[in-house]
């Protein structure tokens, strides 16, 4: 079988974007980790499948790069970039995932997806913990270049108490003028240079810590985002997650079924 793709990335947290309207194809895991693979397949932190929906303009289908299924709401970003090229949706678009359904609006050239009410921040000290549609772990350093963030992340993410339901991991360091962020993801059992439900999580986090405006600047390895948010009591509502989504190239790749 011959897959066309189109390559994307949303500040350095890459994805295989496929149309799968009429091609309708499922695939295995074993498939997913060797497209996915940067020296055997085509190079990817995960691979989203464009769908039909009856209920709004596209659903997106999410896999990261080892099989599982979750939310991402970089890889979100991405697809609604993806689809309007198809031709879904133009301005504002609505789609479905996993978790559900999902808004999203053009803020000149950058993509902000609207994401799930989080219902509370957890303090479990020296960590943090929300769930933004993936189970986030947040860790505050003193400097985050310094982290070694994939032993750092695993001891973590496979602790007692995280190995069942599994967390991604992030290291944070507080700066006068953005929060840099490094990040652990489950799934892909290594460090991305981005991860947007992460980066979601540590704004909300860090209102909760330490208070001020309802906005944070993110700065992570690949780029910047912006989150935007209403606290509404311990939960928070209204959560938008801004930033860039780029297509990088489109191909073909022979694949077994």
């Amino acid at each position: 079988m011959k897959l066309e793709f189109t390559k994307y990335h949303g500040t350095g947290n890459d994805f295989i974007m496929v149309d799968n309207r009429q091609l309708r194809w499922v695939p295995t895991a074993e498939t997913i980790k060797i497209i996915c693979d940067r020296h055997f397949g085509i190079g990817a932190d995960g691979l989203i499948l464009i769908e039909t929906s009856a209920d709004s303009d596209f659903h997106m289908n999410y896999y990261n790069s080892d099989g599982s299924q979750s939310f991402c709401g970089n890889g979100s970003r991405c697809a609604v970039h993806f689809a309007k090229m198809l031709g879904l949706g133009e301005q504002t678009v609505t789609f479905t995932a996993i978790d559900g359904e999902h808004n999203a609006r053009w803020e000149g050239e950058e993509v902000a997806i609207h994401m799930k009410d989080t219902a509370s921040v957890e303090h479990l000290r020296p960590h943090h913990f929300a769930n933004t549609g993936s189970p986030h772990v947040v860790k505050y350093v003193d400097d985050v270049n310094d982290v070694e963030v994939v032993h750092e992340g695993r001891l973590i993410r496979f602790s007692e108490r995280w190995k069942k339901l599994g967390t991604n991991v992030n290291f944070v360091e507080k700066t006068d003028e953005c929060l840099m962020v490094r990040t652990y993801e489950r799934g892909v059992e290594d460090e991305t240079l981005s991860c947007g439900t992460g980066v979601t999580a540590v704004a909300l986090v860090d209102f909760d810590v330490y208070g001020g405006e309802n906005q944070r600047t993110i700065e992570t390895p690949g780029g910047f985002l912006r989150v935007m948010f209403q606290p509404n009591g311990k939960a928070f509502t209204d959560i938008w997650l801004i930033g860039p989504a780029k297509n990088v190239f489109t191909g073909s790749i022979d694949i077994d079924q």
